[in-house]
């Protein structure tokens, strides 16, 4: 069974990706869709090297996966990770991204959610940032734009550089994560025009229907067509 792979972004730290992402597990399994989540990077983790993001997804997936496998490179600052690196002494290594890729391809799933950390242009080197790891995977990529004063500029710099590295950006999901933000559905209404992807729902603050949201979401994004098989 060939697994659909999605690649997570957002247009800064903070967007909700990890939010989104178990919403959209949530309504895959009402679907009945066997998906999962995984973060190939995160920093900020507890003692036992276990970050809250990436253990939100492991609980939130439809098979049960060994954390390692869920967020195989962790630091234990809460910084950027390549600067986290630094201070632990210990790389980013693409080829330990490129090795758990493969593995989470092997998994009995329908649907793979990869979530990023921070936004799209997060360094993993010196030189290298992990868009060039997606870019180079030729993964497609979700975008979620955090609702709030800036968020025009941040998201279409955001899809301008998704466009540039080549990858294909499916759709993307509007999350309201400031319930005070003036001219919401007028930002919304902006760049729906303006994004040259599908929007697959907007998520409320704090929403009281959440199962009803993540079930919407789920769906729209599987009539999307970007989710590569590889």
């Amino acid at each position: 069974m060939a697994v659909k792979s999605l690649f997570v972004t957002a247009t800064d730290t903070d967007a909700g990706k990890t939010f989104v992402s178990c919403l959209l597990l949530q309504g895959f399994a009402k679907l009945g869709v066997a998906a999962a989540g995984v973060k190939p990077i995160a920093a900020g983790a507890d003692e036992h090297y276990q970050n809250g993001d990436a253990l939100l997804l492991q609980r939130h997936s439809g098979i049960a996966l060994p954390y390692k496998l869920v967020n195989p490179i962790c630091y234990q600052a809460p910084v950027a990770p390549h600067l986290a690196a630094l201070i632990e002494q210990q790389p980013i290594s693409e080829a330990t991204l490129d090795n758990a890729l493969n593995s989470w391809q092997q998994l009995p799933l329908q649907q793979l959610l990869i979530e990023g950390a921070g936004g799209w242009l997060l360094p993993i080197s010196d030189k290298r940032y992990l868009a060039d790891w997606v870019a180079k995977q030729q993964l497609p990529v979700l975008l979620v734009v955090g609702m709030k004063l800036g968020c025009l500029n941040h998201a279409m710099l955001t899809v301008r550089e998704i466009a540039r590295s080549g990858c294909n950006l499916v759709g993307w999901v509007a999350n309201c994560v400031d319930p005070a933000m003036a001219l919401r559905e007028q930002n919304i209404a902006d760049l729906k025009q303006r994004i040259p992807a599908p929007c697959l729902g907007v998520v409320p603050y704090a929403p009281d229907n959440a199962e009803q949201v993540a079930l919407s979401l789920a769906k729209d994004l599987l009539k999307t067509s970007g989710c590569n098989t590889r």
